[in-house]
């Protein structure tokens, strides 16, 4: 996945498990060298109205991250979309800036909270290697299918506004050898049309905020 990413000039949005930073800090640190955005994904893979203190979770989570790498973290997805109704006014009070556990199609929306106002920036369960391949059991080939279908049409919307296609790659499914080619190929003719940009989250959030000043 790394080198498709470089070779294409992708730079993804990492979500992490801020306990990596302490178990496996040379992955994180490649993340790092390669100059990816982290993203905080709770301390541990548990979800979040399983904890018993899930306010202290975040802060920890987003603080492991921020020592490790020297940058707070600006976004959060919580393990498996897990939240609770009070998870995004503890996230605004820990600063942070965007989610993505909302599974929005194609546009950021702006979120009240207790405190100070965060984004939802969009995610979706069809363009996931999770739910294609390891709970739909599709072949490998409909990565690429199935990619091109979603990008055709936010393409054709996009020519009234613009839209934002989210896509979700784990190494243990997108990274296998024989998924790699169709992922590969699906990025390359997306990022072949003309207009079409590859960001992470904080890119895309700062471009959001500039086109809609949240107040």
């Amino acid at each position: 996945l790394r080198k498709v990413y470089e070779r294409l000039g992708i730079s993804p949005t990492v979500t992490l498990n801020a306990r990596v930073c302490e178990l496996y800090p040379q992955m994180v640190e490649a993340c790092l060298k390669s100059g990816w955005e982290l993203n905080a994904h709770s301390y541990e893979q548990i979800p979040l109205h399983k904890l018993d203190d899930q306010r202290e979770v975040i802060r920890r989570s987003i603080e492991v991250i921020e020592r490790f790498s020297g940058q707070r973290p600006r976004g959060w997805f919580g393990p498996g979309l897990t939240q609770t109704y009070e998870t995004i006014d503890y996230l605004a009070e820990e600063g942070i800036e965007y989610i993505g556990d909302w599974a929005l199609d194609d546009e950021p929306v702006t979120l009240k909270t207790t405190s100070q106002p965060i984004v939802a920036l969009p995610y979706n369960f069809e363009i996931h290697d999770i739910v294609m391949m390891a709970l739909q059991n599709h072949p490998s080939e409909v990565w690429y299918s199935r990619a091109m279908d979603h990008f055709r049409c936010l393409y054709e919307e996009a020519l009234e506004r613009p839209k934002i296609m989210a896509t979700a790659c784990h190494t243990y499914l997108s990274g296998m050898p024989h998924r790699i080619h169709h992922v590969e190929r699906a990025f390359e003719a997306i990022l072949s049309h003309r207009g079409v940009v590859a960001w992470d989250g904080a890119k895309i959030l700062d471009w959001y905020r500039s086109q809609r000043p949240i107040r």
